[in-house]
């Protein structure tokens, strides 16, 4: 089977951003060839709190089902194509959530691709 190129890039939770301190949170998957853009999150409630004990964990569980609407076109990015929706979601922001720097990556599938990148950065 013949592997197509992907860009991803690390979903990362700052609860404080004036520290700087962040955790990895999930994975953002896009690959063009295969119509296929998806987000895979894992919340890890201690080590967030290790960062800020009175982080609002709910708050981030919420911003990142946020970012799993906008990979599947709810919300503002309705109407978007996946590559506008990707672009969006990666571009540099001072919230809770942003996203790492864009890797490329070469795969046969980006379902199993996406798990084993979580499996491997996440968790």
């Amino acid at each position: 089977m013949k592997r197509t190129p992907y860009e991803y890039a690390i979903i990362q939770a700052m609860p404080r951003i004036e520290r700087g301190e962040l955790i990895n949170v999930g994975v953002l998957l896009y690959c063009q060839r295969h119509d296929f853009l998806s987000a895979r999150t894992h919340l890890d409630e201690a080590r967030l709190r290790a960062l800020d004990p009175a982080a609002d964990v709910e708050a981030v569980r919420s911003a990142l089902d946020a970012w799993d609407r906008t990979c599947a076109g709810g919300g503002a990015a309705e109407g978007m194509k996946l590559g506008e929706r990707f672009r969006w979601l990666v571009a540099p922001r001072s919230t809770v959530l942003r996203a790492g720097p864009v890797h490329m990556g070469l795969t046969v599938e980006p379902e199993p691709e996406l798990a084993r990148l979580v499996e491997l950065l996440v968790r």
